[in-house]
């Protein structure tokens, strides 16, 4: 069987296209820049080109046709307009990968499954998600389209570890701030629940759809069974590292406030995500794939994403700007106790 990913080399896309290749004997193509050639298997065909120069994919493709076409970096609706352009008629399948903070949170039960309402007034980036998962749907009502829709929650590899609140750079000034004992910010009380899942239990999922015709018209949540409180996720962090926790707990309404204007968007990522309380119903998932389960737990994951972090000096990359906004959030929350 083949399969066209757009895309292909990130968080969540490598793990499957390694997967595939190596696993499973499918054949693989990519598009995409050729950012990362070091995250692409062997035998893996990669197109590098842009995307949006629809021309030159057409050229690249010739007549080649499909059993699988993955959207991993379409975040507009003038993009999967774009790949339904490109694609309907060579494709047996389109999945998008859509996103699990689509959901309406507060949700009206904690428990979410792809019946949850879709809404989200806080991020313009998930409001664009829903926009796209719409156009496509009607692609599939309308002319048979053979779409799939995933939402991924939070789902993380060996290159970074899952925080709430992080800088532009990522991870790694936060990490270096725990070795130090130095106070990290963990939003609200740290207590609202959280699912976290690591790229490589997320590939025996979304393979499991790909050319599954139930899968068709479908839409799927694929996340882990672990569910975590933020305490839980920072102490597990500390523990991997050796270290105590210096926790400092501050409402995620006030990082919004001072922390929206430095750019980092905490109302759509806080209070538009990760400061509710999610679970994940997965029993549609597993009706099409009883393979998928957690094998990575986070304790797990924790100590393989940090150790190959510590190993590789190019991972750490320092926010000197974020670090100094934590001083200073700090500071204010600290001299506002009495």
């Amino acid at each position: 069987m083949r399969a066209l990913f757009i895309g292909g080399t990130g968080t969540i896309s490598a793990a499957i296209v390694r997967r595939l290749a190596n696993e499973m004997n499918w054949e693989v193509w990519l598009i995409n820049r050729g950012n990362r050639p070091e995250a692409v298997p062997a035998g893996v065909k990669t197109l590098v080109c842009d995307i949006d120069d629809e021309a030159r994919v057409l050229e690249l493709l010739g007549d080649t046709t499909f059993d699988c076409v993955c959207e991993f970096i379409g975040f507009k609706m003038e993009q999967v307009e774009r790949d339904w352009r490109l694609f309907r008629g060579r494709t047996r399948q389109y999945i998008y990968i859509s996103s699990a903070s689509a959901y309406n949170k507060p949700a009206a039960s904690y428990v979410i499954t792809e019946g949850t309402a879709l809404a989200n007034p806080y991020w313009q980036y998930s409001r664009d998600k829903i926009a796209c998962e719409a156009f496509l749907m009607a692609k599939y009502r309308e002319e048979g389209f053979p779409v799939t829709i995933v939402r991924p929650s939070h789902t993380y590899d060996e290159r970074s570890v899952p925080l709430g609140v992080h800088g532009k750079m990522g991870s790694w000034q936060v990490v270096k701030r725990m070795m130090e004992g130095r106070p990290v910010i963990i939003h609200g009380d740290g207590t609202s629940l959280w699912a976290l899942t690591f790229n490589r239990d997320f590939a025996v999922g979304f393979t499991g759809l790909m050319g599954n015709r139930h899968a068709i018209g479908e839409a799927f949540q694929i996340t882990g069974d672990e569910t975590l409180t933020w305490n839980q996720i920072y102490a597990t962090i500390a523990d991997a590292l050796g270290v105590k926790l210096n926790a400092r707990h501050v409402s995620s309404e006030f990082l919004a406030a001072v922390g929206d204007p430095m750019g980092y968007d905490f109302t759509g990522s806080l209070i538009g995500d990760k400061a509710e309380s999610v679970v994940f119903d997965n029993r549609k998932l597993r009706r099409l794939v009883p393979d998928m389960r957690t094998t990575v737990p986070f304790h797990q994951g924790a100590r393989i994403a940090l150790e190959n972090i510590l190993a590789h000096p190019e991972l750490q990359r320092p926010d000197p700007e974020f670090d100094a906004w934590c001083d200073k959030v700090i500071a204010a929350v600290d001299g506002a106790k009495f």
